[in-house]
């Protein structure tokens, strides 16, 4: 079982930047051998794909309402994944999550173990 623990959000205007960071760890879980994702969820709607990292040549993917927005990133001596945010636009208000993705290119998470999240609000 994998624990993640969210944090970095905030208030921020339109055009504004943020960084998330997602701390993970767990017993028999191997932060740098494990794809990861971020996902979102907006009041009402369906929690979304974000972005993702490979383990096997890091590549890393995105959805495309953030391409050339979002970066993520991960430094695997802290065992934690970070989203960095830029341009950001009140439609990216939601409540953000990191989790162990299915496999590598996936955009589904492993498995239905979620953290608390943080909020994210973009003011116009």
């Amino acid at each position: 079982q994998v624990q993640v623990v969210e944090s970095g959000g905030g208030l921020v205007q339109a055009g504004g930047s943020l960084r998330l960071s997602c701390a993970a760890s767990g017993r028999t879980f191997s932060f740098s051998t494990s794809p990861m994702g971020w996902f979102r969820q907006a009041p009402g709607n369906e929690r979304e794909f974000v972005a993702g990292i490979t383990w096997l040549g890091r590549v890393t993917y995105y959805a495309d309402s953030v391409k050339g927005r979002f970066a993520i990133s991960e430094d695997n001596a802290k065992n934690t994944l970070y989203l960095q945010m830029n341009s950001l636009k009140p439609e990216d208000t939601a409540v953000y999550y990191c989790n162990v993705l299915s496999g590598d290119g996936s955009r589904v998470a492993l498995s239905d173990n979620w953290g608390q999240g943080t909020q994210v609000t973009v003011s116009p």
